[in-house]
């Protein structure tokens, strides 16, 4: 980290202007290459004027048939630094972006081409603007914190991360699960229900909202556990504090099915169990300066209400 971007940091906290020059742009889409060819064109024009160079990996070469050219690297290594990553897809590829970059200096610049796209940083129609000032380094750093699992007793990866929720649900076809879950050493409840979500703030509009659970502006620190169709007139939702490790009991005669930001990473089975614990500044979102958690809330919620 250089010291012009370590003096920004320190000057203005958890949200702060980014105070460095941007030469190579990591660029990630969706699965839908069509939807995005034209904005990849407005991307590239954008970066020619700014002379950065935007960098490709296999996978992102191949979907769109691209070519190595001025402004343009492609079959480049997944670890190969940048100084940004712009998205061009919804919630999930951004998810899968920061994901990408956990742990290191490398924000995640989002164009939404989702259906909600809370973690978006602007909308296609802004891109052309939100590129230039993308690329000239005009935007805001905003740190999130992740779930981290920790494998017990079931066969998912130690140190899974969790941008948004894991989810811990019941197989398709068996029977209800019994969840027993246990923080700061406690055993609190076993309910009888279809599964549990534990979520970050940036996730708690996702699937811990459709459960019932408060939604947790982003910068509150700890992450809030919900249950999903709890058959009991007591389980509430629960925020947990950031220092607080969550362990997780499936009582079950099955097997329950893990999944971190909506990819299944595993399974815990009957008797066994698994941790979860709040890790802070696991990711970095850039966002354009005047952005706000309550801005988005109202924009991307308030336009689907009306």
């Amino acid at each position: 980290m250089n010291s012009s971007f370590r003096e920004a940091e320190a000057a203005v906290g958890a949200e702060g202007a980014l105070a460095r020059k941007v030469g190579s742009v990591a660029v990630l889409t969706h699965s839908r290459p069509m939807q995005t060819s034209a904005a990849l064109k407005i991307l590239l024009e954008s970066a020619l004027g700014a002379g950065v160079e935007l960098s490709f990996d296999g996978e992102e070469t191949s979907k769109h048939g691209l070519l190595a050219r001025e402004g343009i690297a492609v079959g480049v290594p997944e670890d190969e630094a940048v100084d940004l990553c712009v998205v061009l897809g919804g919630d999930g590829t951004i998810l899968r972006a920061l994901r990408r970059y956990a742990g290191t200096e490398v924000p995640v610049f989002a164009v939404n081409f989702g259906d909600i796209g809370f973690l978006a940083t602007i909308e296609p129609e802004d891109l052309a603007d939100g590129a230039r000032r993308a690329f000239e380094g005009d935007f805001e750093l905003l740190r999130l914190p992740a779930i981290v699992l920790d494998a017990v007793g079931g066969n998912v990866k130690r140190d899974e991360r969790a941008f948004n929720d894991v989810a811990i649900h019941r197989k398709v076809g068996e029977r209800v699960a019994e969840i027993a879950y246990v923080l700061d050493g406690q055993e609190l409840g076993s309910v009888r229900c279809d599964g549990l979500v534990v979520s970050t703030p940036a996730g708690s509009t996702g699937y811990n909202l459709a459960n019932g659970g408060p939604v947790m502006a982003w910068g509150v620190e700890g992450f809030v556990v919900s249950f999903i169709a709890p058959h009991s007139l007591t389980a509430r939702t629960l925020v947990a504090a950031p220092r607080d490790r969550l362990e997780i009991h499936n009582r079950s005669r099955e097997a329950l099915d893990v999944s971190v930001d909506g990819r299944p990473v595993g399974e815990i089975a009957p008797g066994a169990s698994i941790g979860a614990r709040f890790m802070d500044d696991a990711g970095t979102i850039a966002q354009l300066p005047g952005s706000s958690f309550y801005r988005r809330l109202r924009e991307k919620f308030g336009r689907l209400a009306r």
